[in-house]
């Protein structure tokens, strides 16, 4: 993902605008603290003061339809965005109002709507161009700090002030270079998308992609918010950003949760094989690869083709215990991989046991010494995976019934008491 775009530091002149009606009290009072707020944000008690005033002064329908007003609200704020930002980058003084951009972006937008009178539309055209810098500093301190759903809003608010510059004929600072607005619609995906805000994300991601965008992230976001409820067109941007951007590590992840969702084992184990070339530390890969070959030696009829897949499953999960020797899902996988294959004899006993002639006594005996076999294998691993997670009700119920079937009732009993108490 690209680095964050250079902060841009504002500093503005603050003006006073005088009202001589009754209805406007308020908002003069609310002025005049809030001022002294951002001369000196030390001062909460005026900041509080003020910011009550200012919405007993918009509780009034005669300020809420004066244009005038909304650009006092607008400037009051962007001025504290820009005191609070100064203060918070020369000293990290901690930012109190983190919306204070995007709100007084959202009063110069309802001014413009009303706004009638070219002196108010010059002030509110010079005050969203403003503005731009601070909604861009809140968006990316925001970001840094992984406050996505802030970051969002300013961000988002960024682009609507360009678009509002633009719409007044006037130049943005997203106009320098084609870049910083892609990465201006890109951050404001990105934050949309990490706030579990999915569906205000779309329309950037279309944006991007419909740009030739060359993020990965933007093909991988579209698949994975579409994955469930439209496959079709999910796998359309999966292909595309798989296309352009072979390499990348999030979309091959992207295509191996898909292959494992339909359960396409060729595909998945190639793709499995190629990101473990890309991070051969990864212990996840190779467990997710034993998983696959579990599976494929668990659904084959043909033994020789089993054990070759039981092999490949137990190498890969051996993988994981050679970086980690703790590790509960190699431990337990392990176990349920000789568990599974002596479960398999269970029937088999059962069918033999109604064979009373010599041979299906011996029959019998050899069956059973072959299953017992394989749950003595598996026991040691689900000992290890009950130490790493002891309150694992799988790894429990498993040696509760592999004691069991070695006819050892007393540490059978123990496993079932502690079945119990897990419930």
């Amino acid at each position: 993902m690209k680095n964050l775009f250079t902060l841009l530091l504002v500093t503005l002149l603050t003006s006073g605008v005088a009202f001589s009606q009754d209805g406007f009290k308020d908002l003069k009072n609310a002025e005049k603290a809030l001022k002294k707020f951002a001369t000196d944000i030390s001062n909460t008690a005026e900041k509080d003061k003020g910011m009550q005033l200012l919405d007993s002064a918009f509780a009034s329908d005669e300020v809420k339809a004066a244009a005038k007003s909304w650009i006092v609200k607008g400037k009051l704020l962007k001025n504290i965005a820009n005191a609070e930002f100064k203060a918070n980058q020369i000293s990290q003084t901690p930012v109190s109002m983190k919306m204070a951009a995007a709100d007084a972006y959202d009063a110069y937008a309802t001014a413009m709507k009303i706004a009638d009178r070219k002196n108010e539309q010059k002030e509110i055209q010079t005050g969203i161009k403003e503005l731009e810098g601070h909604l861009n500093n809140y968006a990316i301190v925001a970001y840094q700090n992984k406050e996505f759903a802030d970051a969002y809003e300013n961000f988002s608010r960024s682009l609507m002030a360009y678009d509002a510059v633009k719409l007044m004929g006037d130049k943005s600072r997203l106009d320098d270079t084609p870049e910083l607005l892609a990465d201006q619609y890109f951050f404001t995906a990105v934050s949309a998308y990490y706030a579990d805000n999915k569906q205000a994300a779309i329309p950037y991601l279309d944006k991007l992609y419909a740009d030739g965008s060359d993020e990965g992230f933007v093909y991988e976001a579209l698949y994975n918010i579409y994955a469930e409820t439209d496959t079709d067109k999910a796998l359309v941007y999966l292909g595309k950003g798989r296309e352009m951007k072979p390499d990348d590590t999030g979309l091959l992840f992207a295509e191996i949760n898909h292959y494992l969702r339909v359960g396409e084992t060729d595909k998945l184990i190639s793709n499995l094989e190629v990101a473990l070339e890309k991070e051969p530390d990864n212990i996840s890969i190779y467990t997710t690869i034993g998983s696959v070959y579990d599976q494929l030696q668990q659904k084959e009829e043909d033994a020789t083709k089993a054990a070759a897949y039981f092999e490949k499953a137990q190498g890969y999960y051996n993988e994981v215990l050679a970086r980690d020797a703790n590790n509960f899902d190699a431990q337990y996988s392990i176990g349920a991989l000789y568990y599974n294959k002596a479960a398999k004899y269970v029937d088999v006993l059962n069918e033999l046991a109604s064979d009373f002639s010599a041979a299906g006594t011996k029959k019998y005996d050899e069956t059973k010494v072959v299953m017992d076999d394989l749950f003595k294998e598996a026991l040691p691993f689900f000992l290890k995976a009950e130490a790493a997670n002891p309150k694992d009700g799988n790894t429990i119920v498993a040696l509760k019934e592999i004691y069991a079937r070695l006819n050892n009732l007393e540490k059978s009993a123990e496993y079932k008491a502690k079945m119990e108490g897990l419930k």
